[in-house]
């Protein structure tokens, strides 16, 4: 069972990840579904702070992994890697369980109007 700590930062909550692993992309996609709006982060991340700020600025409450306080976060983070198909695995964004992608695609998103409906859709904006 996951247990749900308050995170320092106030735009969201940081869970410590506390299962067994088998296969990480089958994990991502497990955590990934278990809030409407998840975060993979590196805590030192500047883009990893902005998107946290981007949804906390909205009002959207989320999930944050933050991989570099997890002992299994380098194995999660290889598997984000695969998932995007690039080197830059953090931040990496999932809305109602989706994959959005990384900071550039959340950001494309947020610009052409398509991420609130995404955060509605998702039940994380009620606006």
């Amino acid at each position: 069972m996951m247990h749900y700590q308050a995170a320092a930062e106030s735009w969201g909550y940081y869970v410590p990840v506390r299962m067994s692993m088998g296969d990480p992309l089958e994990w991502v996609a497990r955590l990934a579904s278990k809030s409407a709006v998840v975060i993979f982060s590196v805590s030192s991340c500047c883009m990893c702070h902005a998107v946290k700020r981007l949804f906390c600025g909205m009002g959207v409450n989320t999930t944050v992994y933050e991989l570099d306080q997890d002992p299994r976060g380098k194995e999660i983070e290889r598997a984000l890697m695969r998932l995007l198909g690039n080197s830059s695995a953090v931040p990496v964004v999932f809305i109602g369980g989706k994959l959005v992608g990384a900071m550039d695609r959340v950001m494309a998103s947020h610009i052409n109007g398509s991420l609130v409906p995404l955060l509605k859709e998702a039940g994380a904006l009620w606006l």
